[in-house]
């Protein structure tokens, strides 16, 4: 169908008589056959840019265009037809019928869309066996596995084969050996006029995707006091995927930082000893940690924040590990196009190649 553009998009709505402004200025331009992770926490934004993209929620200001359509300007009718033809949607909860089987789940949207049966019944086995369920088809949502529970919804998503994918949160109720499978589909879904829009706190999938948007929370105050923190042995300082606001200095004991890998297990990235820090990368790009850091023996860190850490230490012009991150994809860089805070949008870019 075509590219996907973005220009000055911005989400507003009131919360306890202030003014939220999840996302300011978003500008973003993807081409056709690209995967696209909207990274962040938690409550940073991004289940609401999925249904701006979606045509769900109508954004405060700005431009969503997709191929010739420009989403932000059709109406309610119109909006029905892009919703049904144009997007579709995989749902964190699967949101699968109970009492239908796994091929009658698929056919749903056929039905909706006047579909002839038979047509619909073939369609939906060919989306099954794509997504390798061939020998479930009869099986209901209760009598599969979270896995292939999530790889019906995907095969629903495609029934009417729409350009745009939608994915929310996708890996959040699976484990560690399902995970893997998903990505993997996700990944092959990006192809030809096709665009996959994944949100997700899970920076397991970020080797896979073309394009990352940063959705993250405010940096720390500047004027925010040093926290020293004690942990004993084993204790996790900060974990993969969450916020990120503090630099970490080790004043004494040792600390390992690993890397989840999808499979489940982990890759030992560095050591820190007493006088070396951690976590800059977190607070210095505004995103989530892309590492998990823990106790190697009992420790005592002191966190700053970057503020304070550059009047304390010096300025670093950047992570000094940062190369402990490069991403090869094997088809592409992964280029991190945008950083989005609450409540203003940084115009950043940086590729990690």
């Amino acid at each position: 169908m075509g590219d996907l553009r973005i220009k000055d998009l911005v989400v507003e709505y009131a919360s306890g008589g202030q003014t939220i402004r999840p996302i300011d200025g978003l500008d973003l331009e993807i081409a056709a056959g690209s995967l696209v992770i909207v990274l962040g926490p938690s409550g940073c934004g991004k289940t609401t840019l999925l249904s701006c993209l979606g045509g769900i929620l109508s954004p405060t200001d700005g431009r969503i265009q997709f191929g010739d359509v420009e989403v932000t300007s059709i109406d309610r009718r119109g909006l029905t037809a892009y919703r049904r033809h144009t997007v579709g949607l995989v749902f964190q909860a699967f949101n699968l019928v109970a009492s239908l089987t796994a091929l009658e789940n698929v056919m749903v949207p056929m039905w909706a869309a006047k579909w002839p049966r038979r047509l619909a019944r073939a369609r939906a086995r060919e989306l099954l066996t794509q997504v390798g369920l061939q020998e479930r088809m009869t099986h209901r949502p209760g009598d599969l596995s979270g896995g292939e529970q999530q790889r019906v919804t995907v095969a629903r998503a495609l029934a009417l084969d729409p350009p745009l994918i939608l994915a929310d949160e996708p890996t959040a109720h699976l484990d560690f050996a399902r995970v893997k499978e998903v990505l993997r589909l996700l990944r092959e879904l990006a192809t030809g006029e096709r665009i996959v829009v994944v949100a997700t706190h899970d920076t397991r999938i970020l080797p896979l995707a073309d394009h990352v948007i940063e959705l993250a929370p405010p940096l720390a105050s500047a004027d925010r006091e040093p926290e020293t923190v004690h942990l004993t042995r084993g204790a996790v300082l900060s974990e993969q995927g969450s916020a990120g606001e503090l630099i970490y200095v080790v004043t004494d004991g040792e600390l390992e930082v690993v890397r989840e890998l999808a499979d489940g297990g982990e890759e030992l990235l560095k050591s820190v000893h007493p006088g070396d820090y951690c976590g800059e990368i977190g607070p210095w790009l505004r995103m989530p940690r892309l590492a998990t850091v823990r106790a190697r023996t009992d420790a005592t860190v002191v966190g700053y924040s970057v503020q304070a850490f550059r009047e304390k230490f010096g300025t670093f012009t950047e992570p000094h590990h940062l190369e402990d991150l490069e991403i090869d994809t094997g088809h592409s860089a992964v280029g991190f196009v945008g950083f989005v805070d609450a409540p203003r949008l940084t115009k950043q870019r940086r590729c990690l190649r």
